[in-house]
């Protein structure tokens, strides 16, 4: 497989971990813009090529490029094509088509690097006379719906002129994982041969809600524990605590509230100790004006501008008081096994690495293990249709 818009490798970590009847994916390239995610795929995945750079670039350098910089393309650009890929994946850029955005869509050069995943497969199929099989691709859901419809089908006509057959899916993170997280994301998964789409049945009808796990309270209590560093304390970790001296206006008692000239009161008084009261829930302080507990039960989307001043890191209760999310722990709501297999970076080219960088990377990520249940059911489909024609060289041969 090829990775493109790789970020910090939900897709690629969730691939590598599916698995089925000994077959598994194997990454030979990846490609990412965004230098400081590129740190973070390098400090954990060292064993294949990380492709940094603008793609659109990479396939067609601008004339306007001097020539070192168009050479430096020219050899990106080599370096993926040699790879005869037999998967192509990609969580392509998602503000243009986002809720929270302005939705310009492919009016937004953002929303244009679909056709960066166009191009690519064309380039593949003229140095290999060959495309890649299998298509994985993710975005938001409001793709699905973005124009009254046209974009997608925009995207997936343009794929079946390709040669595809194309199925798509609608999935909550907190639906098919034990992930506690509600993030819907739409999945798109493609195959060139119309077999293999038949046996890929997971996207048909209704068939996704077969995936569903169900969860007692206890189970939900635990899945959040799962993914909280609770061993954490306001001594060792007091930049993630929210305290009065810090945040004098998320902790403004009644009588400070009524204290303040009528015309200068805000509609609602916050105080997060009164507010935020029970553990294992996830809050947040919206627009800095209420308090607002998810009635899931689960932690809100994470979302790309958390921690940047767009939205607020959701906020827990814990044994010493309130903080919000940890890198660590938004990265692990996200699936990323920290602590074992992943871990993040501490530092970049000599300096701290900012905790606004890495909740960035944790909202534009994937979840790894929606992608690890997707990833198991199309090795399934390849090995039932291999299977299929097996046995019909075998009810063939005399």
């Amino acid at each position: 497989m090829g990775s493109l818009f790789a970020g910090v490798g939900g897709i690629d970590l969730g691939l590598q971990l599916a698995e089925y009847n000994n077959d598994t994916f194997e990454i030979l390239w990846a490609n990412e813009i965004d230098e400081y995610a590129v740190a973070t795929y390098c400090h954990n995945f060292k064993h294949h090529p990380v492709i940094p750079g603008d793609i659109e670039q990479i396939l067609n350098p601008s004339p306007e490029l001097d020539e070192k910089k168009k050479a430096e393309y020219i050899q990106k650009r080599e370096e993926i094509l040699q790879h005869e890929i037999d998967v192509l994946v990609g969580g392509f850029p998602c503000q243009a088509f986002s809720i929270a955005g302005y939705r310009k869509g492919f009016e937004d050069e953002r929303g244009n690097l679909f056709w960066s995943i166009v191009n690519l497969i064309k380039l593949l199929n003229e140095r290999h006379a060959k495309k890649p099989s299998v298509l994985l691709l993710e975005n938001v859901k409001n793709l699905k719906n973005h124009d009254n419809g046209n974009t997608y089908m925009v995207i997936k006509n343009e794929l079946q002129k390709l040669g595809y057959t194309v199925k798509e899916q609608v999935i909550n993170t907190k639906d098919v994982t034990h992930l506690p997280q509600n993030r819907e994301r739409i999945y798109i998964v493609a195959f060139l041969d119309s077999k293999v789409a038949d046996q890929f049945t997971m996207f048909d009808n209704d068939n996704i809600s077969n995936y569903k796990i169900e969860k007692t309270e206890a189970e939900r209590i635990e899945n959040i524990k799962n993914v909280l560093e609770l061993h954490l304390t306001k001594s060792d970790s007091e930049k993630y605590y929210y305290t009065k001296e810090k945040y004098p206006s998320y902790f403004i008692t009644e009588e400070e509230y009524f204290s303040i000239n009528q015309e200068d009161r805000k509609e609602h008084r916050v105080n997060i100790d009164e507010e935020i009261t029970e553990e294992y829930e996830f809050f947040q302080v919206r627009r800095g004006m209420y308090v607002r507990k998810n009635q899931n039960g689960v932690c809100p989307t994470l979302t790309a501008n958390m921690g940047t001043g767009g939205h607020n890191v959701p906020l827990i209760k814990v044994h010493d008081g309130v903080r919000k999310l940890t890198p660590n722990e938004t990265f692990k709501l996200q699936g990323f096994p920290i602590g074992k297999e992943y871990e993040l970076p501490t530092e970049y080219k000599g300096r701290p690495f900012s905790d606004g960088r890495l909740y960035k990377q944790a909202g534009n990520a994937v979840s790894v293990d929606v992608i690890t249940l997707i990833g198991v059911e199309i090795l399934k489909a390849l090995a039932s249709t291999n299977k299929v024609e097996e046995d019909k060289l075998v009810v063939q041969t005399p």
